[in-house]
């Protein structure tokens, strides 16, 4: 279980104070122009071939992934676009694009010298698949045959499913039980395969409807509900307690 999904019902950690602003610095700009780019270069969407050095797949999984790896009292520190280059940073160099060592050298550079020449590079070739990934986008839905396991006004009960590099369940769900509010047309897979944990291909997702009274008995404020949408993977039936 990531403790970044266990927040919910957790005392002492003050009010929400969200940013509304999408980039508060100039930089986070850039780190999103590098997280798209490596998107359009990912080999595993259906784009024009164009030539890169880019070899691996990356999707949005592996920055929720290299987020999640984090020093949790690191992860509660940085700010939003600090974990997104923590996280394509670790993945060049486990990768091998650059070295740890070089990554260090060219930061100090640009440290001691803020005004030294960012790199040039790029073909139109390559801004034009950018732009169709940008258009296109990525879609996870898919055609779906076979009757879901669940329909709406179902009880069922959360899974705790053992997670290992990535979950998109909230922990403050496992092992609680709600009622299915809405299934959703279709399915939806996962960017990649969360092993244990579940998820991956193609299957239902439901929208399951929560008590808060039951999330957190005498601690929850009366008269509102939590709606969580959660895959097939993550859904037992109420009485599955033992296999949940």
């Amino acid at each position: 279980m990531k403790l970044q999904h266990t927040l919910g019902g957790l005392e002492g950690l003050d009010p929400v104070q969200p940013e509304l602003r999408v980039f508060v610095e100039p930089w986070e700009e850039r780190i999103f122009g590098i997280h798209t780019a490596m998107m359009a270069l990912s080999p595993h969407l259906n784009l024009p071939q164009t030539s890169s050095t880019f070899r691996t797949v990356w999707t949005w999984a592996d920055l929720r992934k290299g987020a999640e790896a984090m020093n949790p009292f690191d992860y509660f520190k940085y700010r939003y676009y600090e974990k997104w280059l923590g996280g394509i940073s670790g993945y060049c160099v486990t990768n091998g694009y650059i070295t740890q060592a070089e990554l260090d050298a060219r930061a100090d550079e640009y440290l001691a010298d803020p005004a030294k020449p960012l790199p040039s590079g790029g073909t139109p070739e390559i801004d034009d698949r950018i732009h169709k990934y940008l258009m296109d986008g990525d879609s996870p839905w898919h055609q779906w045959a076979d009757k879901p396991r669940f329909t709406l006004g179902d009880t069922v009960r959360v899974a705790d499913p053992p997670t290992v590099e990535h979950t998109r369940l909230p922990g403050y769900l496992r092992n609680k039980v709600g009622v299915v509010e809405t299934v959703y047309d279709d399915a939806f897979s996962y960017l990649c395969s969360t092993g244990p944990d579940g998820i991956g291909p193609a299957m239902p997702v439901y929208c399951v409807k929560f008590d808060p009274q039951h999330l957190w008995p005498g601690n929850a404020e009366p008269g509102f509900y939590i709606y969580a949408d959660l895959f097939d993977a993550y859904v037992r039936p109420v009485q599955d307690r033992a296999a949940a």
